[in-house]
């Protein structure tokens, strides 16, 4: 997980002067909600990273850490459609387009926009969601949807009941601020 978190903040042309924040265990969940059935899946195993100074926020998950409620359905998921040995991992970076006083409790709705990597396509997004501070602790939420066909995932015609065109992402992080010593 270590990692993870170096891989992100090399991805941040933050300043050394910013706040920055982490998050290892971002929860993430997608839904297909279909004709005949709905399907769902969650991983709490995301990372991010957020730069307060700049806006800056990275995302980022391995395909494979979705758990669904049928193991043939996470056998499909991760080989016939995300391909997630030859396309590992999710990525969102972005920016923030309002600036958020850390040093204010309250819920402020906000703009991120920037770049979502999913099965090797990169696409630009704009997403709406909610920045919290509570007693100095930052967590972020957003809902959105992602459409399969943009990311080249193929849906078979024949299985066009049984999964969305549009799947539901949830996520949900709640960070930590970043110290020099946690990268040991």
């Amino acid at each position: 997980m270590k990692y993870i978190i170096f891989v992100l903040f090399s991805l941040l042309p933050f300043q050394l002067s910013a706040q920055l924040y982490s998050c290892k265990n971002v929860g993430i969940s997608l839904f297909s909600g279909a004709l005949i059935e709905d399907i769902k899946a969650v991983s709490s195993a995301g990372a991010s990273v957020y730069d307060s100074g700049t806006g800056e926020l990275v995302f980022s998950v391995f395909i494979s850490t979705f758990q669904f409620d049928k193991a043939f359905m996470q056998e499909h998921f991760n080989s016939d459609y995300m391909e997630s040995d030859k396309y590992p991992k999710a990525i969102f970076k972005g920016k923030i387009a309002e600036h958020i006083d850390l040093t204010h409790d309250g819920t402020y709705a906000v703009q991120v926009s920037g770049q979502l990597t999913v099965h090797g396509i990169t696409r630009p997004r704009t997403v709406t969601g909610n920045v919290t501070v509570n007693n100095g602790v930052v967590s972020m939420t957003s809902a959105f949807f992602v459409n399969c066909a943009d990311h080249h995932i193929d849906i078979p015609q024949i299985l066009f009941y049984h999964i969305a065109e549009n799947i539901k992402i949830t996520v949900s992080a709640t960070y930590n601020p970043y110290s020099n010593s946690s990268r040991q």
